[in-house]
């Protein structure tokens, strides 16, 4: 099986905004709003700044050795129960994870981190993008800066709260959702009955895959009754991914929390992180999109099944849509004495994840790097080290059969990119050897006009407005026959045009890229870990870009 890649500069899809593709290309003030370009020499100046930021490295390792423990146990006493299970490869990626948890003990060493939610069965391609994208980087920074250590890692937002989008996914076209009664934060709540449900509409599909088995067998594995969703994240990403020595970080934890104690109670006093973005957006804003626009207070409160926003009015602090309030004095108290019931949003989560991480790089999409900076002023307000950003790589794939119909066209493939109206206009011109644009005609035409109203206003100057209409409406007329001939052409082409709607539809489902609806079974399932091996080997490091890869089973 072969995996033909082509790479696509990401301004010319068209699919992302100014501000990112001027960062990439260092062009207009997007530099401005960061520290580092995203370049060798950059990552050579943030790895030597890095070092005046100290980070609490032992406190992070003993957590991840204990959320290690714990997976290590259960995936041994599943191993007794399934004969499938290969121990071998277990052992190796326990080992492989191991050695760079215990690296981040030492202080060459530092975290090429991505960030994101724990969708249930992964949700969209681009998670597994995202990872990957990690783990090469993190082997290609070795490569370039052989004295440091560089670790990849999957930092779990385990706290999101949107159900809606976390628990659901799309597969063969069709979307599911994980009908829960659970409340509050995603990583909080527990695999049901109702999740079983759609593990099992899943395992309908993957059992006629052709490489459907082991993957089904990760996900029956991860996904077991009244397991945390934060629990069953880790065993499937650990599963897919620690033999490359990813590792994954969940965040929500008493004794990582106790280390941006400072932080939140700075943010409860004083509501420090908008004032510190204002000036920045109003800066982007004159010539950029805003992304973020964050709130007056930027934490939530999370206890049992509640994730709410925390809001100060007057001199209480009230979490909104319940009973509970506190005094300033109350709330820091709280805080103190409980500091995984804070929850940072999307403001302070950056902040929060490079306070914990020793990182020298984030990979995020366009969305998300769009938002970071607006932080810069955030992370200098606290003195924590504000990392490199680097956009992710994107992909689309394009079966045997697809390509064929394309090339057939006469299609180039950046031409996917293209509205299909105009592939099909220009299609269309592309086959006839008639003259379909009716231009030179009207061109004509109005010269004609011009004559004539030129003539009328030598008799009477009130014909020239009468002249003058009667030339608009005859050059409306020829539009309206042209767009006739075109309809007429489509029709004598409609197998070809039906073949164009058809390829773009699949590769554009929901009028939205590939890599944010079809889940990863689609793709592992008819191909295997082929698949995944073809995303790694084309994730373009230190230079992002959108590439479109062929599959050809010969």
């Amino acid at each position: 099986m072969k995996f033909n890649a082509t790479q696509i500069s990401y301004r010319s899809t068209g699919l992302f905004s100014v501000l990112i593709n001027d960062y990439i290309e260092t062009k207009g003030t997007a530099q401005s709003f960061v520290n580092y370009a995203a370049s060798k020499e950059g990552y050579k100046k943030a790895i030597e700044q890095r070092a005046s930021f100290p980070s609490n490295r032992k406190v992070l390792v003993e957590v991840l050795q204990n959320q290690y423990v714990q997976l290590a146990k259960e995936v041994n006493d599943a191993s007794v129960l399934n004969s499938n299970n290969n121990n071998a490869i277990n052992k190796e990626a326990f080992k492989l994870v191991n050695d760079n948890v215990n690296l981040l003990l030492k202080e060459n060493t530092f975290t090429v981190t991505t960030a994101h939610q724990p969708n249930v069965f992964t949700g969209p391609l681009y998670f597994f993008y995202k990872i990957l994208h990690a783990i090469q980087l993190a082997a290609e920074l070795k490569k370039q800066f052989p004295k440091n250590n560089f670790v990849p890692v999957y930092y779990m937002g385990s706290e999101d709260a949107d159900l809606q989008e976390v628990g659901s996914y799309n597969l063969a076209g069709e979307a599911y959702q994980w009908n829960t009664k659970q409340k509050g934060a995603i990583g909080r709540m527990k695999v049901d009955d109702e999740l079983i449900k759609l593990l099992q509409n899943l395992e309908g599909y993957w059992s006629v895959q052709p490489a459907g088995k082991e993957a089904l067998d990760v996900l029956i594995q991860a996904y077991q009754k009244g397991k945390t969703i934060s629990e069953a994240t880790l065993a499937l990403v650990h599963a897919y991914f620690g033999k490359y020595g990813l590792v994954v970080l969940q965040p929500d934890d008493a004794k990582l929390k106790s280390l941006f104690i400072n932080v939140m109670e700075k943010e409860l006093r004083t509501g420090f992180s908008q004032i510190a973005i204002e000036a920045t957006k109003e800066k982007l804003s004159s010539t950029y999109h805003v992304q973020s626009d964050g709130r007056d207070l930027n934490l939530f409160y999370l206890k049992d099944n509640t994730r709410a926003r925390i809001e100060k009015q007057g001199d209480n602090y009230i979490v909104i849509d319940t009973d509970i309030h506190f005094t300033e004095e109350e709330i820091v108290k709280e805080l103190h004495a409980h500091p995984d019931r804070f929850s940072p949003n999307v403001i302070l989560r950056g902040l929060y994840q490079e306070t914990i991480l020793p990182g020298v790089a984030f990979i995020g999409g366009g969305g998300e790097l769009a938002y970071w900076m607006e932080l810069k002023n955030v992370f200098t307000e606290v003195k924590v080290h504000y990392p490199i950003l680097q956009l992710r790589n994107s992909f689309m794939f394009m079966n045997e059969k697809q390509t064929a119909h394309w090339n057939s066209l006469g299609f180039a493939l950046e031409d996917l990119f293209k509205p299909l109206l105009e592939l099909e206009l220009e299609f269309i011109k592309n086959q006839t050897k008639e003259n379909l644009a009716l231009t030179n005609h009207i061109v004509s035409l109005n010269d004609l006009y011009v004559s004539i109203q030129q003539d009328v206003i030598k008799i009477d100057t009130s014909l020239g407005d009468h002249a003058k209409n009667l030339s608009i409406q005859a050059q409306k007329k020829l539009a309206l026959l042209e767009k006739k001939m075109i309809r007429a052409e489509k029709r004598k082409q409609q197998t070809s045009i039906d073949r164009i709607q058809s390829i773009k539809g699949s590769l554009f489902p929901k009028n939205s890229v590939q890599e944010r609806v079809e889940n990863f079974s689609e793709w592992v399932g008819a191909y295997g870990w082929d698949w995944v091996e073809a995303v790694l080997e084309n994730s373009t490091t230190l230079n992002p870009s959108f590439t479109i890869i062929t599959i050809n089973k010969d």
